[in-house]
C-alpha cells in the first residue's frame, strides 16, 4: 500500500501566535527531505499587496514552490480582518467551491495548509476555519502562545477539535514577546497531562529572523518523517 503524503493543517489559538512561521518551518523541513511540498493558504487578509500576499509568498519560498499565487491563495483581502468580515465589507462572498477546487489540485502530494486566526474565524457567511479543517480531513498542528492564558485557550481549541473528531498531531507553544512569564514553565506538562496531546516547544522569542526560523525548525522536526 502506498504511503500517504505528509499533510497537516496549521491553526492557532489566536492571531499572531506564529502559524506562518510554523508553516514555513514544516515546509522547509519537507523540502530539505526532498518531498517537494506545497504550502496552501486559501484565505489571507491584511495583504499590503493583493498580488504579493506576504504569508503565502513566505510559504511558497519555504517550500521551494514555483506555483502561481492564485493556486496557493485563492482568496486575498487588504483589510486586516477575518476573511469573511473583510469580504462582507466589500459586498463579496468568498467562493467555497473555489477553495475546494484549489485544494483538489494540491491534495495528492505533501502539503501544509494554514488557516486564518483561530478555529472560529469566519471564512464566509457559512463556514469557519474549523469547517475547512473538517472538510479537508487533515490532522492539526495547533499553535499556541506560550504563557499565561494558554491553558484555557488551548483547552477550548482542543475540545472544539475533539467534538468534530479532528485529530491533533501536536500543540506547538511559541513565545511572542521578550517579557518573562512565570506560567510558561508549567504549560507543557499540564497540557500533556490533561489532554494527552504531544506538546512541542516552547519556541523562544528571538528577534533575529534567521535564528527564530531555526528554532521553529528544531521544535517541529519530530513531526517530519
Amino acid at each position: 500500500m502506498a504511503r500517504r503524503p505528509f499533510q497537516i493543517f496549521v491553526t492557532g489559538t489566536d492571531t499572531g501566535v506564529g502559524k506562518t512561521q510554523a508553516s514555513c518551518a514544516l515546509l522547509s523541513l519537507l523540502a530539505d527531505a526532498g518531498l517537494q511540498p506545497q504550502g496552501f493558504k486559501p484565505y489571507e487578509s491584511g495583504c499590503a499587496s493583493l498580488k504579493e500576499p506576504a504569508d503565502t509568498l513566505a510559504m511558497r519560498e519555504a517550500a521551494g514552490s514555483t506555483l502561481p499565487v492564485d493556486a496557493l491563495c485563492p482568496h486575498r483581502f487588504k483589510a486586516p480582518l477575518a476573511p469573511g468580515v473583510a469580504a462582507r465589507r466589500l459586498g463579496k462572498e468568498p467562493d467555497w467551491d473555489l477553495t475546494l477546487s484549489a485544494w483538489e489540485k494540491l491534495r495528492h502530494g505533501p502539503a501544509v495548509v494554514e488557516g486564518a486566526g483561530g478555529l472560529f474565524v469566519p471564512l464566509d457567511g457559512w463556514h469557519d476555519v474549523i469547517d475547512l479543517i473538517a472538510t479537508l480531513r487533515l490532522p492539526v498542528l495547533l499553535v499556541a502562545r506560550a504563557g499565561l492564558g494558554t491553558l484555557n485557550h488551548t483547552a477550548l481549541s482542543l475540545e472544539a477539535l475533539a467534538a468534530r473528531r479532528i485529530p491533533v498531531r501536536a500543540v506547538l507553544l511559541s513565545r511572542s514577546s521578550p517579557e518573562k512569564d512565570p506560567s510558561e514553565a508549567d504549560n507543557r506538562q499540564l497540557l500533556e497531562e490533561r489532554h494527552r496531546v504531544q506538546v512541542l516547544g516552547p519556541v523562544p522569542y528571538i528577534p533575529d529572523a534567521r535564528r527564530r526560523r531555526a528554532a521553529f525548525r528544531r521544535a517541529l522536526q519530530p513531526l517530519v518523517p
